[in-house]
């Protein structure tokens, strides 16, 4: 039978680099102690949900958020955690670890959107992905379509994982921009993506195995 999962997909919590406004990416930046207190809250937030696994991306603050929460769990056994690349934030490339007004102005001026804002309001949240990338002198910053071949790897390794089956609850631990790329994908035009979400925020998704579906999308805390 073709198996249905939710997924408990929560923002990693607060970086240096969120406090810094810098550009994250694959870069590691561990949680500040404000963001081990999200972690903490959206466990218990969670608390009561039965996990059958749990993933996140190979950085630190991915990894600190999951670790957290799932320590705060109910669920009998404990949750198993997988971290793996293809949970990643976008990668930003030359762009790593850069202001993000300054990286995006660089991206957008050329195309007249000077903003991340103003890129997304009049193209896409996709296209400022090919737009970083394109100013990128070593063009090794993820386009939108490199984005998603690896983005829906991550969405795969969790349909065909033998130990999950119709109806399982899953806890994913994910990124900002991922976010706000997962409702732009999906969310019909539903959602405002000019505002981030909170890290330690709760979003759900129903994962099928052909397509995503937003059940709840939580911009806050």
């Amino acid at each position: 039978m073709d198996k249905q999962i939710t997924l408990y997909v929560v923002r990693h919590g607060q970086t240096y680099f969120n406090i810094y406004n810098k550009l994250q990416g694959w870069s590691n930046s561990p949680l500040t102690e404000a963001g081990m207190a999200d972690a903490r809250d959206a466990g218990k937030r969670l608390q009561d949900v039965d996990f059958a696994a749990a993933y996140c991306s190979d950085t630190t603050r991915a990894e600190q958020t999951a670790k957290t929460i799932l320590a705060a769990n109910h669920s009998v056994p404990a949750a198993e955690l997988t971290s793996a690349p293809f949970f990643r934030e976008e990668f930003y490339g030359y762009y790593e670890g850069t202001d993000m007004a300054q990286a995006w102005y660089v991206a957008g001026a050329p195309h007249g959107v000077p903003t991340f804002k103003a890129i997304e309001e009049k193209y896409s949240i996709g296209k400022a992905k090919d737009f970083l990338k394109a100013a990128d002198p070593f063009h090794q910053a993820e386009d939108n379509q490199e984005y998603w071949n690896r983005v829906d790897q991550g969405f795969d390794l969790i349909r065909r994982s033998p130990k999950l089956k119709d109806g399982d609850n899953v806890l994913l631990i994910s990124h900002g921009n991922t976010l706000l790329s997962l409702m732009e994908r999906y969310g019909q035009g539903k959602y405002d993506l000019s505002v981030r979400p909170a890290n330690g925020s709760v979003t759900t998704l129903l994962l099928t195995p052909d397509d995503v579906q937003v059940l709840s999308y939580n911009q806050k805390d």
